[in-house]
Parts: structure tokens; C-alpha cells; sequence
């Protein structure tokens, strides 16, 4: 249940606090007053798109703060999957920041996102427009009505799930399915693919180990030299004692003085002998390896040249050559056992096909039934608005199968009696449509979980004694459920438990709107504001009284 509302900032209204009531709250004031404003900051606070335009002018951010309370299971279940809590008091508190450069959410304290915000805000409000009036027009929208009535989510699911499955099938039989000419000409280019890699006889890191073999072929000469030069150096030669030798005459110079600071000498010369004698072993044995080991340079590099036009040619990279072999392998193979495997898709496909129709007529059924009584309900709301010579039907027949089933669903009317069914969006003015919606809106309140309706100017096309049904009805959903009705008939916004009215003024050049609980006696006044526009006169006013009372 929306509690309370705050506007800062947002097109005309500088600052408003609205606190909302159980039961039916209307709001009511002249045209461009506001009252869209307050439709459009509780879109927001919902999480729905937003606009910079939305920003008062000469501020730099605007905001929208709203209390809910008093939560239905499914949406204390889907607050906690998202990990948030209401407060101590059981409210959750939502603010919506907007500036210039985006927007920002804030649930209870916690930063949040705005998709979060709005699959919350699918539990916790439900706003019909005009617009939702005009998407009776549209038969693409009539099976989901019929389906929030009858709760048939589970075998909606099971039914999506199979109709995933097909389709899933028909496209890898269809992959198969190749044409034969295009299936030889695949299979001709995967097996000289396959054939031209797999006779190089590649070896993962094999590049890496040809670029240094070329760089040794390349520099083999001057790398023996360098190499006997640093090991004769070390070890010595006929003309010369090598580092080795030096350091040992080094140790047994001193060896035998009994000088405390020589010691620690010795220890470092005894430990410089040994890496040297280290370094000179490994020197030694490389060389005996690089001797051994002379390569053909030009072997080498049409090798490393071969391997870089299979590696540039498939992919780019070692990795991605032989990725792409692997994956030829299995198309080649899949072409290769086509026949088969198709025999065994052929087979899936059509007990997938008997499955999909089966739940499909199960689906079916399913909403024929709630269909029945839908119809009914609907019809009898209508002529409780006074629409008595009016039958309201649901059209269901066989259509081609989608992810929702196979049903073609369509609402019609029929006008008055001795009539034939006809099309909603045929015949249908726009005061019916309006009643029909509130119809169907009432009927369909007990199976949704939503705690609060918004209805923007449902009165459009309504007037006289149907207009007194409609705040009848709407009275009657508020018993219910939490209602906000926007409206500009006195004999809707007489049947309210908590009347507010915005108002415009205009200061000091700028524009501004305020809201306004109403009490009785300003109810009195709003409401003869509402039947004639002009100055109030006594018998106005009486009437606007009896009006108001009547409706209590």
C-alpha cells in the first residue's frame, strides 16, 4: 500500500507531501493543476523511464520519495530474494533522485538499481492509464488477461519450456539438412582444412622453439666463440690462468694467517670458488650441446614459415589453429553421420511435437474454462455500469503455435439484444472502453497480488449516472485493495475516503503547485467546483453536500 509521497523539484511542483489512505483516495483539480505530475513522479518512484525534462527549471536534481507498507507474501518473497527488508515499522521507504546526467536509487538506505526498483515495483502498484484503455483494441493483449485470471503460470512454463525445446531441435535438423551440393562443397573445404593442418604435424609451442633455434643457426659461429672465450676465461688455457685457478692461489694465501678479519675473507672466496666452478661446469656442457646440436638455418626457417601461414590462415594464433581443427573435425563429422543423426532429430522433433501439442490443448482448456466465467463477470459489471443491454464474450480459436500456445484470443461485445458478437475494437466508444477496462480491472483484483491501483482518468467518456457507477465500483475494489483514482467528475471523487486536490498559483513569475488533503466542508467545495466550473451558489453548494452525502 502506497502511504506516503513526496515531490521535490518535478516540472511545476516545487515541494508536495501526499499521504495516502487505505480505501479510495481520489485526486481531483483544474486541468494542468498537476495531477499528471503526481502520476508521473509515481512512475518514477517505480522505477520506470525517466526524463531530465522532468527537472524543475533552475534546479539541478529532482527527487521522489515514497513510503509503502502493509506487503502481500509474493512481494515480501521478492523483497528478500533481492535482500532487502522493510524497517522495524514494516515499510519500505523508496527515493528516486533525477539529474541532469541520470538517476539513482536508494531502497531503505541501500543503493539499488533502477531494474531492481522496477520488478519491485511491478508487486506494488498497478497504474492504468488511457493508454491501457486503447490496448483493449489490440487482440494481442486479450490472452494475457485471461491468463492472470486463471493462474495458469505453471502450465504456461511447462508449455514454453517444450516449445524452447522444438525449436531448439528443428534448428539443429535444419543445420543438417543441408542441400546436397552445399553439403559437398562443406565437406570438401573442412577435410582439405583438416588434411593441410594435420599434415604439418604441428606441435603446441612449436613456433616458440623454431624462433629460438633460428636465432641459434643464425648465430651459431659467433656463439660457440663467445661461449669457449667465457669457459677458457674461467678455467684457464696454455697461455693464461683462468678466474678458477686465481681465486684457488687466492684461498691459500691466506689460508694459514690467523687474522680475525682474513676469516670472514676466506668464507666469501671459498663461496665465490664455488658459483665460479658452477658457472664454468654448466659453460662447458652448453657448449658440448650447441656443438653437437648445429641446425640448418634454412631448414628451420621454411619450417617456422610454414607454421606461421597455417597459424595466420586459421585464426591467428597457435590456440585458435587448433580450435579451428577441432571444430572442423566435428562438423565434418556431423556431415559425415548426417543421415543418421537426422533419422534421430527426426524422431525428437515429432515427440517433441506430440508433447507441445498436448500441453498446448492442456493450456487450451485451461483458459476456455476461465474464459466462461470471465465473460460472466465482466458482463455483469458492465451492466452494473451501466451498460445493461451489453454482453461481453471472449473468443477463443485454434491458431498457429507461439511461445504463449496455440490460442487465437479476441474480446467482443455485443451492443444490444437481437445483436451478433462483434470485435471490442470495432465498436467500442471511448466511455465504454473506459468502463470495460474497469471492468475487467475489477475482476481480475482478487487474483492479483498488486496492494494498490492507480486509475488515471478512467472517466473519460463517462458522465450522468454511468459516472456515479464507476466511483461505485471503484469504491467497491477499494474494499479490497488500496485505490488512487485521478479524476474530473464530482461522482467519482464523492466516493472517496481521502480526497486530495492540487492546486496551481502563480508567484513572483513562476508557477507552482501544492496539494491538499481535503476535509468535509472543502469537500463540499471541490465537488461543486467539479459540477459547474463557476461561482459557487447555495444551491451548488446543497448539491454538491447531497452529493457527498448520498455517496457515504
Amino acid at each position: 500500500m502506497l502511504k506516503y509521497l513526496l515531490i521535490e523539484n518535478i516540472a511545476v511542483i516545487e515541494k508536495a507531501e501526499i499521504d495516502f489512505g487505505k480505501g479510495f483516495n481520489v485526486l481531483t483539480g483544474e486541468t494542468g493543476a498537476g495531477k499528471s505530475i503526481i502520476i508521473d513522479s509515481i512512475n518514477a518512484v517505480l522505477g520506470e523511464r525517466t526524463s531530465r525534462d522532468l527537472i524543475r527549471k533552475g534546479c539541478d536534481r529532482a527527487s521522489v520519495t515514497a513510503i509503502f507498507g502493509n506487503f502481500t507474501a509474493s512481494t515480501t518473497a521478492l523483497l528478500k530474494s533481492f535482500d532487502i527488508e522493510p524497517d522495524d515499522e514494516g515499510n519500505l521507504l523508496i527515493l528516486r533522485i533525477i539529474t541532469s546526467s541520470g538517476s539513482a536509487v536508494k531502497i531503505n538506505g541501500k543503493t539499488a538499481t533502477v531494474g531492481i526498483l522496477k520488478e519491485i515495483g511491478k508487486f506494488l502498484v498497478d497504474i492504468h492509464g488511457q493508454h491501457d484503455s486503447q490496448m483493449l483494441l489490440n487482440p494481442d493483449n486479450h490472452c494475457g488477461y485471461i491468463d492472470r485470471m486463471s493462474a495458469n503460470t505453471d502450465k504456461r512454463q511447462r508449455y514454453y519450456d517444450e516449445f524452447k525445446k522444438l525449436n531448439a531441435i528443428r534448428r539443429e535438423l535444419n543445420d543438417l539438412n543441408l542441400k546436397d551440393d552445399e553439403k559437398a562443397r562443406k565437406r570438401e573445404y573442412l577435410s582439405f582444412c583438416i588434411n593441410e593442418i594435420e599434415s604439418a604435424k604441428l606441435n603446441p609451442g612449436e613456433r616458440e622453439e623454431l624462433k629460438e633455434k633460428l636465432t641459434l643457426a643464425e648465430n651459431y659461429e659467433k656463439t660457440i666463440e663467445a661461449i669457449s672465450g667465457a669457459v677458457s676465461m674461467l678455467s684457464g688455457n696454455d697461455q693464461a690462468e683462468g678466474a678458477i685457478g686465481l681465486v684457488r692461489g687466492a684461498k691459500k694465501n691466506i689460508s694459514g694467517l690467523k687474522v680475525k678479519e682474513i676469516a670472514s675473507y676466506l668464507d666469501l672466496l671459498d663461496s665465490a670458488f664455488a658459483e665460479i666452478e658452477s658457472v664454468s661446469d654448466g659453460l662447458r656442457d652448453a657448449l658440448a650441446r650447441t656443438e653437437t646440436v648445429r641446425t640448418d638455418k634454412s631448414e628451420v626457417a621454411e619450417r617456422l614459415d610454414t607454421v606461421n601461414r597455417l597459424i595466420k590462415k586459421y585464426g591467428g594464433s597457435e590456440q585458435a589453429l587448433f580450435d579451428f581443427l577441432e571444430t572442423s573435425k566435428n562438423e565434418l563429422s556431423k556431415i559425415e553421420t548426417s543421415e543418421e543423426k537426422t533419422k534421430e532429430l527426426s524422431k525428437k522433433l515429432e515427440e517433441s511435437k506430440k508433447r507441445l501439442v498436448d500441453l498446448a490443448e492442456i493450456l487450451s482448456v485451461d483458459r476456455k474454462k476461465t474464459a466462461e466465467k470471465f465473460s460472466r463477470d465482466v458482463t455483469a459489471v458492465l451492466k452494473y455500469l451501466d451498460m445493461a443491454n451489453v454482453e461481453f464474450s471472449v473468443s477463443i480459436e485454434k491458431g498457429r503455435y507461439t511461445k504463449s500456445g496455440c490460442d487465437v484470443v479476441e474480446f467482443e461485445i455485443k451492443s444490444n439484444v437481437g445483436e451478433d458478437y462483434k470485435p471490442l475494437g470495432k465498436i467500442a466508444s471511448g466511455g465504454e472502453l473506459s468502463r470495460i477496462m474497469l471492468a475487467i480491472k475489477s475482476v481480475l483484483s482478487d487474483n492479483d497480488d498488486v496492494e494498490t491501483m492507480i486509475f488515471d482518468e478512467i472517466d473519460t467518456g463517462i458522465s450522468g449516472f454511468a459516472a456515479g457507477k464507476v466511483g461505485k465500483q471503484l469504491k467497491e475494489i477499494s474494499g479490497i485493495r488500496q485505490v488512487v483514482c485521478v479524476t474530473h467528475l464530482a461522482q467519482i471523487a464523492a466516493f472517496a475516503d481521502n480526497h486530495i486536490k492540487t492546486k496551481k498559483t502563480v508567484k513572483d513569475g513562476r508557477t507552482f503547485t501544492e496539494t491538499l488533503s481535503l476535509g468535509y466542508e472543502e469537500r463540499i467545495a471541490e465537488i461543486a467546483r467539479i459540477m459547474s466550473g463557476t461561482e459557487i451558489t447555495d444551491n451548488l453548494y446543497n448539491s454538491a453536500k447531497e452529493l457527498l452525502d448520498r455517496s457515504k
